[in-house]
């Protein structure tokens, strides 16, 4: 297998077959790109999280061992959808997630199983090495800096073209405006 712009690649020995599998990466930060603190989410979004669900529900979501454990028990791991998690550890276990020591791996298990579009759900780490084979960002930016310690990378808007922004008021359940965006790999 051979990783390239983050469309996977099969070839099989008698003939060449193309497989196609898009990589997003979805999250939400604030304008200072923080997404997390004390492996928490600094602010509480119900609309962010509906569309979290909405979108990534069916597919392959891919994250940290870090972002494994900050979610609540209840929703570990994450239902209606594969999860794999990616540690350094040896002998880590998480119920219900195949484990794995590199995005790669995570993202051959996917491949694996005809996978049309896998999502990269963090920490930072992860979104840093998904960054250079991700197709797709789901970003939700939110209109107000948060405290936080993990961040979501920098990318070049020079190679990514932002192909939808929807905007989301503040209302009585969402104490911050925020816009969803999704950009696209030119």
């Amino acid at each position: 297998m051979r990783l390239s712009l983050g469309l996977l690649f099969f070839e099989a020995e008698s003939h060449n077959i193309k497989l196609f599998m898009i990589i997003s990466m979805i999250a939400a930060m604030g304008t200072n790109r923080a997404i997390g603190k004390d492996n928490d989410i600094p602010w509480h979004l119900p609309d962010d999280f509906q569309y979290f669900k909405q979108t990534t529900e069916g597919h392959h979501v891919i994250m940290g061992r870090k972002n494994f454990e900050s979610l609540p028990p209840r929703f570990r791991p994450l239902p209606n959808r594969p999860n794999v998690v990616i540690t350094r550890k040896d002998f880590f276990d998480a119920e219900g997630s195949q484990v794995v020591n590199s995005l790669e791996e995570a993202l051959q298990i996917a491949h694996e199983n005809k996978e049309p579009e896998a999502f990269i759900i963090g920490g930072g780490q992860i979104y840093q090495m998904g960054l250079e084979v991700a197709d797709k960002i789901y970003l939700t930016e939110i209109d107000s800096n948060f405290d936080g310690d993990t961040f979501f990378p920098e990318f070049d808007h020079q190679l990514w073209k932002e192909t939808s922004r929807l905007h989301h008021p503040v209302d009585e359940k969402h104490k911050f405006a925020f816009d969803f965006v999704i950009y696209e790999k030119k």
